[in-house]
């Protein structure tokens, strides 16, 4: 009989493993998280989707090749990655914008891999709103959904490696003040799909399971962010905050329990691992 376990071993190091889909998401969206639990001596990983090769390039009039761009955005993550503690950043290679196109079985496969392969106790990615109704973020969370079920199923021989169960799932789940305040500092997020424009979702205050005190890295989160010189332009209101503006930003991050094989419960979360520290 194949036994799979949720539980930690002694000596054994916390693992934490987000799955992304463009550069800067990691710091923008997660950062605070990463930051902390790096910090905390927890292993953290990044797995994200695209080179983000259809973005900005330093300003709305200055071209480039998508492959230039992503490049250079790619060194940027590298580095935003590498300033968040993130111990290992894997990148997909698929398409900027078009995500939701990637074969299926092709997607969850890959993410799979790295499930099985890194064997990660919590794994964070965007909700099924992608955050502002973005394509890319939607896939990703789907994909990465999908992942997590495969790579625990012992039949599945699609992707390498011995079956490994995730012990928690996470959504990124902003209330409204986060948004009000991120898009203050920024700019109003929205996204055009198929001639409808969609626009940032708050979640509920009561549908908010898990909130992480972040306000201590929010230094590391402001490097990283920094890192991504290309996007700057776009987030040009950033430089301009104060000391407490980028603490009241950065100081929290807010998450939907999806799935937990160690708890439950309607008591607020603080911590990400609760369930599974010994």
């Amino acid at each position: 009989m194949n036994r799979l376990s949720f539980g930690v071993q002694d000596n054994q190091k916390l693992k934490l493993m987000a799955v992304l889909a463009h550069p800067d998401d990691e710091s923008l969206g997660f950062g605070g998280t990463l930051a902390k639990y790096s910090a905390e001596d927890v292993e953290t990983h990044l797995v994200t989707a695209t080179r983000g090769e259809r973005g900005r390039y330093f300003s709305q009039d200055r071209k480039a090749e998508p492959a230039e761009v992503g490049r250079v955005r790619e060194a940027e993550l590298r580095a935003a990655a590498a300033a968040l503690g993130v111990r290992e950043l894997s990148i997909l290679g698929y398409p900027d914008g078009a995500v939701d196109q990637v074969d299926a079985g092709t997607a969850i496969a890959a993410i799979a891999g790295h499930i099985r392969r890194v064997r990660p106790h919590v794994v964070v990615t965007f909700g099924p709103d992608g955050a502002y109704g973005h394509p890319d973020h939607i896939a990703i969370s789907q994909f990465t959904a999908a992942a997590i079920v495969c790579a625990s199923d012992t039949g599945y021989d699609v992707s390498p490696g011995a079956a490994h169960r995730v012990a928690k799932l996470y959504n990124m789940a902003w209330r409204n003040d986060k948004w009000e305040a991120y898009q203050a500092a920024f700019r109003k997020l929205t996204s055009m799909v198929d001639g409808v424009t969609r626009r940032a979702n708050p979640w509920p205050d009561w549908a908010v399971t898990t909130e992480i005190d972040t306000g201590a890295y929010w230094p590391e989160v402001w490097k990283a962010v920094s890192c991504h010189q290309t996007q700057m332009s776009v987030y040009e209101r950033l430089e301009q905050l104060s000391e407490d503006q980028q603490r009241a930003l950065w100081g929290s991050q807010e998450f939907y329990r999806v799935h937990s094989a160690v708890n439950g419960g309607r008591k607020l979360e603080t911590d990400l691992f609760e369930g599974l520290r010994k």
